[in-house]
C-alpha cells in the first residue's frame, strides 16, 4: 500500500443507484473511521440523498439529473471556489464522468482501465488498482485503500430517525416475527413471478410471519403488488407506494428476513444487517448480490450466462449479464423455501 499524506478534503462523486450508494457508504465511512478531521462532500442523486441524508460527517452536494443540463451548472456554482486534496470517482456513466468536470480537486481518482467505460479514464488523473472478479462492493473499497485505509470488513452506520422508526413500528404493531418482500426491480425483466412471491407469501404467513409488500409508488410495481394480492390465499400487508426510503430502511431494519431480486431494498437490508434472500438471474450474484448474504441468493445466472455464450462459468467476462424475459421464471418456490429455511436454521 502506497503512503500518502492525510487527505483534507474528499469528494465523493457517486449518483445512483440505491444499492450501489448502500455499498459505497461502507467505503466512505472506513475512510472517516481512518481520516476523522478530514473534511468529507459526497455528490449524490436526488433520490439517492433521500435515503442517506443525515449520514453522520458527510456532506452532501445534490445532483438532479432531471434538471438535464441545468444540473451540471448548478453543481459547478455549489461547489464554486472549492478545491479538494480527491476525487473519487465512483462511477462510470457518462453523466458521472460529464459532472466530474464541475468538481475542482488535485487528484482524480477513477477505475481502472478494464472497469472504465464511457470515457471515464479521460476525466481521471490517477486510478485504483485492476483488479477483477470483486463484489462491486469491493471495487468501492479500493477507493478507500488508494487513500491508504487499512483492509477491513465492511461496517455501515445509516441513520434512522425516531419518526422514521416510529412509522415502521406503527406498521409492525403487536407482529413477533415480520417477513418483507420487495418484489420490484427496476426493470420488469427482473422481477419473479407474482403467483410465486404469493406461495412464498403463503407459506411464510404459515410459519406466523406478518408479510409485507413493499415498493415505490410506480405504476410497474403496484400492478405487480396488485397481482401478488390476488393470488395470494392469506391477506398481506401491501405498503407500495406508502412509505419513503427511510421509512422502508426503518422497517427492513426491524424485519426478520427480506426477499428481493436484484434492486436496492436487498441492499438496504444488507447495510442494516436484516438477512435477505436475493433472486438472481441476469447479474452475477458474486458481483452484485447483497453483500453479506450472498451465500443466500437463490441464483439461474450460472446457468443461463453458460447456455448463452457456450463459454465455461470460468472463462465469463466478470461484469456478463444474462439476457431474456423468461429468465426469473426458471427460480422455482422451492428452491427459495429452502433457501429461506437455511437462513432460518442459522437463527435469522
Amino acid at each position: 500500500m502506497i503512503s500518502r499524506p492525510a487527505p483534507q478534503s474528499i469528494c465523493i462523486l457517486r449518483l445512483s443507484a440505491i444499492g450501489d450508494v448502500c455499498n459505497a457508504v461502507a467505503a466512505v465511512q472506513a475512510i472517516q473511521r481512518h481520516y476523522p478531521d478530514a473534511k468529507l462532500t459526497w455528490v449524490i442523486g436526488r433520490v439517492e440523498h433521500s435515503l442517506l441524508k443525515g449520514l453522520p460527517g458527510v456532506r452532501f452536494v445534490v445532483f438532479d439529473k432531471k434538471q438535464g443540463w441545468h444540473a451540471y451548472k448548478q453543481l459547478k456554482q455549489d461547489l464554486a471556489g472549492e478545491n479538494f486534496d480527491y476525487l473519487l470517482h465512483m462511477q462510470v456513466a457518462l453523466r458521472a464522468n460529464i459532472a466530474s468536470l464541475m468538481i475542482n480537486a488535485r487528484v482524480k481518482v477513477g477505475f481502472d482501465k478494464a472497469r472504465a467505460k464511457e470515457l471515464h479514464s479521460l476525466f481521471m488523473n490517477a486510478s485504483i488498482a485492476p483488479r477483477d472478479g470483486d463484489h462491486v462492493l469491493d471495487g468501492f473499497m479500493q477507493f478507500a485503500a488508494f487513500l491508504g485505509v487499512p483492509k477491513a470488513a465492511p461496517v455501515w452506520q445509516i441513520p434512522l430517525a425516531a419518526d422514521d422508526q416510529a412509522w415502521a413500528l406503527a406498521q409492525i404493531g403487536t407482529a413477533s416475527r415480520n417477513f418483507i418482500i420487495c418484489p420490484a426491480a427496476s426493470k420488469a425483466e427482473r422481477n419473479w413471478l407474482a403467483p410465486r412471491y404469493a406461495a412464498i407469501g403463503d407459506w411464510m404467513t404459515d410459519k406466523g410471519y406478518q408479510v409485507f409488500i413493499c415498493g415505490a409508488n410506480t405504476l410497474l410495481e403496484q400492478q405487480l403488488a396488485a397481482d401478488i394480492e390476488q393470488h395470494a390465499q392469506h391477506p398481506l400487508v401491501n405498503l407500495v407506494g406508502k412509505s419513503n426510503l427511510k421509512q422502508l430502511l426503518a422497517l427492513i431494519a426491524q424485519a426478520d428476513l427480506v426477499l428481493a431480486p436484484d434492486t436496492g431494498p436487498a441492499h438496504m437490508a444488507n447495510a442494516v444487517g436484516t438477512p435477505v434472500v436475493g433472486l438472481y438471474a441476469h447479474s452475477n450474484p458474486a458481483r452484485t448480490g447483497p453483500y453479506r448474504y450472498r451465500d443466500s441468493v437463490v441464483s439461474v445466472y450460472q446457468q443461463a450466462i453458460v447456455e448463452q455464450t457456450g463459454k465455461p462459468l470460468g472463462s465469463q467476462k466478470w461484469g456478463a449479464r444474462a439476457k431474456g424475459d423468461d429468465l426469473m421464471a426458471r427460480i422455482e418456490v422451492e428452491q427459495v423455501k429452502h433457501t429461506i429455511l437455511t437462513l432460518l436454521d442459522k437463527g435469522a
